[in-house]
């Protein structure tokens, strides 16, 4: 069984639940052929802000970082990485995207486990690779693509 510790720095409505985060998690590491331990903290805009510029060199924050978690050879441990989630960013994220906060949340949350699994979105066709990934991931969870625009009405 996949582990998570959950650290909520911020807090505020529509947050998801740790049986929801472990949820996704599971999912999202369906194929993986061993039990993973990650670490899911949610933050503020400063804090977020504060590693996107230590960590990525870029200003403000994002609604997520992810920090896999570089294991020495011979060392047996199961933990993946931390997740950094944004919950103000998110949040306004989805309202601008007229998305369901939590099929918002879930798309992040794969996303971000894409990334601690070596995924990315660099280029065009490593980008199509992870969207497709990740599409494929929130069907299984019955959340639409997150990649359609949703027009204003």
């Amino acid at each position: 069984m996949n582990q998570i510790e959950i650290q909520t720095i911020f807090y505020s409505n529509g947050q998801p639940d740790q049986k929801q985060i472990q949820r996704w998690v599971d999912v999202a590491l369906d194929d993986l052929d061993k039990d993973t331990e990650i670490v899911v903290r949610i933050v503020d805009e400063q804090e977020s802000a504060e590693l996107n510029k230590h960590y990525r060199r870029k200003p403000g924050p994002t609604n997520i970082l992810s920090f896999p978690v570089e294991v020495p050879e011979g060392i047996e441990l199961n933990l993946l990485g931390d997740l950094v989630v944004c919950a103000p960013v998110l949040e306004k994220e989805a309202l601008e995207q007229h998305k369901a906060l939590t099929d918002h949340w879930a798309h992040i949350i794969v996303h971000g486990i894409l990334h601690l699994l070596g995924y990315d979105h660099i280029d065009e066709t490593q980008a199509e690779l992870m969207e497709s990934k990740e599409i494929a991931i929130l069907n299984k969870l019955n959340i639409k693509n997150p990649y359609i625009q949703v027009d204003d009405k």
